[in-house]
Formats: structure tokens, sequence, C-alpha cells
């Protein structure tokens, strides 16, 4: 077993917190603003009353369950960090795609709540609320981060003699 890196312990600590951060944003977006958003001037108890006596909502565990994958994952990648000599910029380039992966398990996570939404209050399936942009605007950011990562590494391994 190899010592951990402490530079990659810090970066796991630091990118199991942004993964698990997404994570509560798409919930919070999911469950609360996209459907206040949807219907204006009601409660959101009483949205989710009004689904549930529509049989179009099972409550949020789906949600929870979906999101909580990249949560475990990133729970996973740190502990293989500590209990290995996982160097630092692997450390960057598991977070960078859990980020990443972050926008199709939002739509997975959403899907349901949405429909749910559109269904018993006649409205489109889309978000209704601005607030998931910026998690988009965080899985964009991740992914181009994560190719600059990749052309670095590239470009490093090609200048240095075979």
């Amino acid at each position: 077993m190899n010592a951990p890196n402490p530079t990659a312990v810090v970066l796991a600590a630091a990118g199991t917190l942004l993964v698990a951060g997404y994570a509560a944003w798409a919930a919070f977006q999911i469950l609360v603003l996209s459907p206040s958003a949807a219907v204006p001037g009601m409660p959101i108890e009483a949205i989710h009353a009004e689904m549930t006596s529509a049989q179009q909502w099972n409550g949020p565990l789906n949600v929870y369950l979906t999101l909580g994958v990249g949560v475990l994952l990133a729970v996973g990648v740190f502990l293989v960090v500590v209990s290995t000599g996982m160097p630092p910029t692997a450390t960057v380039v598991a977070y960078l795609a859990l980020l990443v992966l972050g926008a199709p398990g939002y739509f997975f996570a959403s899907f349901g709540v949405r429909m749910g939404v559109a269904d018993t209050f006649a409205t489109t399936g889309a978000d209704h609320s601005p607030w998931a942009v910026p998690l988009h605007l965080v899985s964009l950011a991740a992914l181009v981060a994560l190719l600059a990562v990749g052309v670095s590494s590239l470009v490093r391994g090609r200048r240095q003699p075979a």
C-alpha cells in the first residue's frame, strides 16, 4: 500500500464536497425551485399534494437515489485516494468526470418530477426555473477542464524522451 499523496487528498476532499454540493443543488432545483416556478403562487407542499392525488408523485426518494449515486462515487474516489498513492492529476480527472456526469444525472433524476408537474398542471416538462443553468454550466466547465487536462498530459508526454 502506497502512502496517500497529501495534495491528492486535499483535492479529493474538495472534489467530494463539490459533487455533494452539486447533488444537493440539483435536488433542491428538482424538488422545489422548478415545480414552484411551474405553478407560481402555490406552496410546494400543495404542489406535491396535488401531484400525489393525481398519481404523479411518489415522493423524493427516486431523486435522492439517482443523485446519491454521484455522491457515493465521489466518496469512493476519496477512499481510493486516501488508501493509495493516487496522483493529484488522476484525482482531478476523476472528480471532473463526476461533475461532467452531473448533467445527465440531473436529467435522469428530474425527469419523473418534471413529467409529473407537466401532467398534473398541464404545463411543459421542461425546467421552469432558471436555476438549473448553473448545474449545466458547472458540468460544461468540468468537461472543458477535463479536456484541458487531457491535452496537457498528452503534450507533456510527447515532450519527454522515450
